[in-house]
């Protein structure tokens, strides 16, 4: 029951990232630019974070199977559009249908996790969901490029299409009815308020990359996803039935967690969204060879993944968080040191390795630490809440590395007029890994607080 959804999950984490490598193609096929085609990932992000809050509500209304079933078909509809969309609108509301489905799985998976594992094994099982939730985006670029290279961008849906039919077939025969539905006041205007909130906060960071920061279209929905995000998060707490239970805050080691998971999911789509575009831009390799350059990194963060759950179960995350965020400000630092027009190619594979090698020992132990200190009637909405931030996270991350690259590419167009495009593009990559090294570091610093909560 927890493979079914973790790969249905996986294969919904995957398409986050998986056209990254193909926007080059999707923008010539389309006659689009840049700042449209980065909707295919930011409208994906979008949809999540506006979808994710909302399924604690869904999770008690209707039982495990229907959820996944109506999760599975939607993906399969969003796949089968997307590969056959004759316009870029069409494959827009393909990716939003996609994303759908996803936003069912995703909150749907931590809970029946947390329900029919008892929490001395939950390490391990937590630690082959941390491989779902760090490999999948990780490992996208990687497949896509062979995928985009061998055959042509479109077979990325078919080949997400063949497991989401193998998953509806026959995965949904080993699903169990695990959650107690209740049926809990439906508040329309928590929905309307979460929708608004959390839409306009996701479409402000993703549209921060092609708009200045004082930009209206920045300003306005940022504004208004805020005030409207402080006005959920007060209703919430004078409902008697809340749509997400906020209570959970309450709970020190939850929101450490919940604050670590963030900054590691920014740090894993800020890398994700800048080396496909530094190896492709700048060094001029093809789709397939970028996506294996990247490989080594996210195949030490599957390997490490159960390996780190396990370990979690014997010593707990205090050691493990630390130890991940020093690896990642290693990795980052070379990339600094390193990033240029003509690096050698070892010194981007050690880097990205140390990287993925510390986002292994981040996220599942910080997420999993955070909700052993919930009560067993918080799990949906303490999955509720992560997965929404992760989201956020996501969107922030694309975002503010993207803008980053731009503001360092003009900064070493000042200084070095003369300078060809792929010194620039490298540059800006290098200068953007500055960022990542800080969030890093701020990591390391709030894994010191860390304490080993049991339930």
């Amino acid at each position: 029951m927890a493979f079914v959804l973790m790969l249905g999950a996986f294969i919904g984490l995957f398409s986050e990232t998986a056209l990254n490598m193909a926007l080059t193609n999707i923008m010539v096929d389309f006659s689009i630019n840049e700042a449209q085609a980065q909707w295919l990932t930011t409208g994906y992000l979008l949809t999540l974070g506006i979808l994710v809050p909302v399924s604690s509500l869904i999770i008690k209304w209707y039982t495990t199977k229907q959820l996944v079933v109506v999760a599975l078909v939607l993906s399969i509809i969003g796949t089968i559009l997307g590969a056959l969309a004759p316009s870029f609108s069409l494959l827009i509301t393909a990716r939003i249908i996609q994303a759908l489905g996803t936003g069912i799985l995703l909150p749907l998976m931590m809970n029946v996790i947390l329900v029919i594992f008892p929490i001395q094994k939950r390490g391990m099982v937590m630690g082959l969901m941390g491989l779902v939730i760090t490999t999948a985006p990780a490992i996208g670029p990687t497949i896509a490029g062979l995928i985009v290279d061998l055959l042509d961008w479109t077979y990325i849906f078919w080949l997400s299409l063949v497991f989401y039919s193998v998953l509806l077939v026959f995965g949904t025969r080993q699903i169990d009815n695990v959650s107690t539905i209740t049926k809990p006041k439906i508040s329309v205007i928590s929905i309307l308020l979460s929708t608004i909130g959390f839409g306009g906060l996701i479409y402000s960071l993703s549209t921060i990359a092609e708009k200045s920061l004082n930009s209206p279209q920045v300003l306005i929905p940022l504004l208004i996803g805020i005030i409207s995000l402080i006005s959920f998060i007060v209703l919430q707490l004078n409902l008697k039935t809340p749509m997400i239970n906020l209570r959970v805050f309450k709970f020190s080691m939850f929101s450490l967690g919940t604050a670590q998971l963030f900054l590691g999911m920014v740090l894993i789509l800020a890398n994700a969204i800048l080396l496909p575009l530094y190896l492709k831009g700048a060094l001029f390799y093809s789709a397939a060879i970028a996506g294996l350059i990247l490989l080594p990194g996210s195949a030490l963060n599957a390997i490490l993944s159960p390996v780190i759950g396990r370990a979690f179960d014997k010593i707990g995350a205090k050691k493990l968080v630390p130890a991940g965020f020093i690896l990642i400000v290693i990795g980052s630092l070379l990339f600094v040191t390193t990033l240029s027009a003509d690096v050698a190619i070892w010194k981007i594979i050690i880097a990205n390795m140390f990287y993925f090698a510390g986002v292994s020992m981040i996220i599942m132990p910080a997420q999993t630490n955070g909700l052993n200190q919930l009560p067993r009637t918080m799990y949906t909405d303490g999955a509720a809440v992560m997965n929404t931030l992760q989201q956020i996270a996501g969107a922030a991350g694309t975002a503010i590395a993207i803008t980053l690259m731009i503001q360092g590419q003009k900064y070493f167009m000042i200084d070095n007029p003369s300078a060809v495009a792929q010194e620039i593009l490298a540059a800006g990559t290098k200068y953007a890994f500055y960022f990542i090294t800080a969030v890093a570091v701020v990591g390391f610093i709030s894994a010191l607080f860390i304490k080993r909560e049991k339930q």
